[in-house]
């Protein structure tokens, strides 16, 4: 009696679990049914892939006309640009064009108007009669360039009386040209269509000439002479030869 006191109830239920009790029927079910679930899964992911599968290797369709039309579009787009950009290179050629003849016409005139100073004050100095030439009738300037074109020459001189009341100086200027064509040197006269003595001359104090000469374009001009006469003489009281300057 005394073993069986030591043993407790609480230790008795304590080791005793109550499970409810389902029916193998409804068992039977819920295993059928997540089959069936499984199925259905499978199934439908089958059919989505078999839908993806044939969407990528099925052709695309093309509207021929939406082609045409995106092909004309681009042509006209493409021809509207290359026009502008033509339009925009003209300006920038025509900018620098009228940019460089701006700076070559500076030029010009920046010479032109030194050379102008010095004439003006040679000028003023030969009319108070302190300049000092060696003779009654000088050369005082006589030069000669190629003009922009390679065939034409221009030549310009001038002609200074000295002393405070010179006389009018009537004579005429011959001018003898010295080229080379062909390996051959030649003296070509230049001609004045409304004299047959050459360039008549008739001033007080100075006298300038500013003309040009065209060459063949197979020659080159060496040397440019100028000679100087007094009506009715046969023998020049001037004679200068210069070269082309460049």
């Amino acid at each position: 009696m005394s073993k069986l006191q030591k043993i407790t109830p609480k230790k008795l239920y304590s080791r005793v679990e109550i499970r409810p009790h389902i029916p193998w029927h409804f068992r039977l079910l819920a295993v059928i049914f997540l089959v069936l679930l499984l199925i259905m899964l499978a199934w439908g992911m089958y059919e989505a892939g078999s839908k993806s599968v044939n969407n990528q290797t099925e052709p695309t369709t093309i509207n021929t006309d939406q082609l045409y039309e995106a092909g004309t579009c681009l042509r006209q787009d493409r021809e509207e640009l290359c026009t502008q950009l033509a339009v925009l290179m003209r300006q920038l050629q025509i900018s620098n064009t009228a940019s460089k003849d701006l700076t070559q016409q500076v030029q010009v005139l920046g010479s032109e108007n030194n050379r102008m100073k010095e004439e003006l004050a040679f000028f003023k100095h030969l009319m108070s009669g302190k300049a000092e030439l060696d003779n009654d009738l000088s050369i005082y300037r006589f030069s000669l360039k190629r003009a922009s074109t390679a065939e034409i020459y221009r030549y310009t001189i001038t002609l200074v009386q000295s002393g405070q009341r010179p006389t009018d100086f009537s004579g005429y200027l011959k001018f003898i040209v010295n080229l080379k064509q062909n390996g051959k040197i030649k003296n070509i006269p230049l001609t004045n269509k409304s004299s047959e003595k050459g360039f008549p001359v008739n001033f007080r104090f100075f006298h300038k000439i500013d003309e040009n000469f065209r060459i063949p374009a197979d020659a080159h001009v060496e040397s440019l002479q100028v000679q100087v006469y007094e009506n009715d003489a046969t023998k020049a009281i001037l004679t200068q030869t210069i070269e082309p300057s460049s």
